[in-house]
């Protein structure tokens, strides 16, 4: 069974800088055939996307939000993606999901991904 830890949320100032982490365990195949996403939700707001990276296609995609402040990135020998954040904003604010689908396209659509964290807090303070 595929399982998604999360880990690297917390509190910072806005300006600040964050880096989350995904480990991904219980593959059935090589994590390279895997799209790792990220994504968000806010109090009262539907789940956006953040940023997903392709493995084998070696592609990255953002969401507007957040290109040219984010940066997610993969190292393999630890089957983890993370996700650097720059600039935070307040409106960062939110619980940060790691999402995973078995697929070499990366895509911003929640529901094209299987398998799902359990999500770190990321809060940003103006």
């Amino acid at each position: 069974q595929v399982q998604l830890v999360e880990s690297g949320g917390g509190l910072v100032q806005a300006g600040g800088s964050l880096r989350l982490s995904c480990e991904a365990s219980g593959l059935t195949i090589s994590v390279i055939n895997y799209v790792m996403g990220w994504f968000r939700q806010a109090p009262g707001k539907e789940r956006e996307f953040v940023a997903a990276v392709s493995w084998i296609a070696d592609t990255t995609r953002y969401g507007d939000s957040v290109r040219g402040r984010f940066t997610i990135s993969t190292d393999r020998a630890k089957n983890m993606v993370n996700l650097q954040m720059n600039s935070l904003k307040p409106e960062d604010t939110a619980i940060y999901y790691c999402a995973a689908r078995r697929s070499i396209a990366t895509t911003p659509t929640a529901d094209d991904y299987a398998y799902w964290g359990q999500g770190t807090q990321v809060t940003v303070s103006s």
